[in-house]
């Protein structure tokens, strides 16, 4: 064996078949020792070293062992705190500050920004090419069955790469995650076909109002809220019921899809935090890419029953109206690949900060994939459309 802490004033022990290293004060009492020594000089034993160091080094060795001894029993937990957080409490916990190096909250933020953008990025990429496909091939079910085909290959290229930490897979975990993900099935089947009837900026719109149905279900299966939290949600009813019957390009399928996407992303959000309790050890980003397997075998051969006869005449005619094959291709594969990059990088950005400043990042997201979509596909806004939109996303 190594001595792992350097002393100066070895004392010389025995003990069967083993060398042991004990940190001791140096103002120990040698009675104490005398009579360790005198119990065990009756068998023959190999000699070992007792190192001597002052006690106020005896915390930070303990709290590397703790910290080994976690990575040990969970080695792919990931903390849901802020490392300059982490930083801080270790460096309350040893006052000396050895070997403590806190995080610059300046590049934390930096990072912040940095992740946002990327999300904010992704998002408004996604919904652009999204909707170019669907404008021309609009078969939703099975563009949003390539979007989930897209992000599980991901996820599993990251796994097998190791370039994102594999969860222990076990069959409770999968049993609890089949509600979750039924859940997300729906809410994204719901989406894309809104996205397919309507304009992306009104279906964001009444996007807008999921917390409106988070409060209502949650209420349902027991939660109790106080009344404030009720009359906020009544400008974001409001306003996306002024947004509906002044918007444009107005259909009722969309509307109803778009609201039934709500009612499946909140239901998703809700028995992914009841079903999921005991799984705390796996993160964010593999919660989701496990999701994303289980609700593409949950969709596609659904998708093949509702509209699979029709895909081969619409590929031709996608094809002649855009002229290039490849052209074609592109569109569809950015739109598949940015769908993942967002919701990946909206998983990065929950981790690092709280829910309630998720919240407010995603509303923003909102307000600019809105006007991006209005920007590039030259979408009519009439004044009180508009009027209705700000007044929902605000409300939110």
């Amino acid at each position: 064996s190594s001595n792992v802490i350097p002393s100066s004033s070895p004392v010389t022990f025995s003990k069967p078949n083993h060398h042991f290293f004990i940190n001791a004060s140096p103002n120990l009492k040698p009675n104490p020792l005398r009579r360790f020594e005198a119990q065990h000089r009756a068998t023959p034993l190999k000699s070992f070293k007792l190192s001597f160091i002052p006690t106020s080094q005896i915390q930070p060795s303990i709290a590397k062992l703790g910290s080994f001894s976690r990575f040990l029993s969970h080695p792919f937990e990931l903390s849901s705190k802020p490392r300059y957080e982490i930083v801080k409490a270790a460096s309350e916990a040893n006052p000396e500050g050895e070997n403590v190096t806190p995080t610059d909250p300046k590049s934390k933020n930096l990072k912040l920004g940095l992740v946002f953008g990327l999300w904010y990025f992704q998002n408004i990429v996604f919904n652009i090419y999204n909707k170019k496909v669907l404008n021309i091939f609009p078969f939703p079910w099975l563009l949003a069955s390539f979007q989930l085909f897209v992000g599980s290959i991901w996820m599993l290229v990251l796994w097998s790469l190791k370039l994102q930490p594999c969860p222990k897979i076990s069959k409770p975990f999968i049993i609890a995650l089949l509600g979750p993900a039924l859940f997300h099935t729906i809410g994204h089947i719901s989406a894309c076909v809104s996205f397919s009837k309507v304009a992306v900026s009104f279906t964001h719109v009444i996007k807008s109002a999921e917390p409106v149905f988070s409060v209502i279900f949650s209420s349902v299966l027991g939660d109790k809220y106080p009344t404030q939290v009720w009359l906020s949600i009544i400008p974001i009813v409001l306003g996306c019921s002024l947004a509906a019957v002044t918007e444009v390009s107005f259909n009722v399928q969309g509307l109803w899809c778009a609201l039934i996407s709500n009612v499946g992303f909140v239901l998703r959000n809700i028995y992914s935090k009841r079903s999921l309790e005991n799984f705390k050890e796996v993160d964010g980003l593999n919660l989701y890419g496990w999701i994303t397997i289980l609700s593409l075998l949950y969709l596609f051969p659904v998708a093949i029953f509702v509209e699979g006869s029709q895909w081969i005449p619409g590929y031709y005619k996608a094809i002649e109206a855009i002229g290039k094959a490849s052209t074609f291709y592109t569109w569809v594969l950015v739109s598949g690949v940015f769908y993942h990059l967002y919701n990946q990088s909206s998983y990065q950005a929950l981790d690092e900060i709280s829910p309630l400043t998720f919240s407010v990042g995603n509303t923003m997201k909102r307000v600019v994939v809105i006007v991006s979509s209005v920007l590039v596909f030259r979408n009519p806004v009439r004044p009180l459309n508009g009027l209705g939109s700000a007044i929902a996303i605000l409300g939110t």
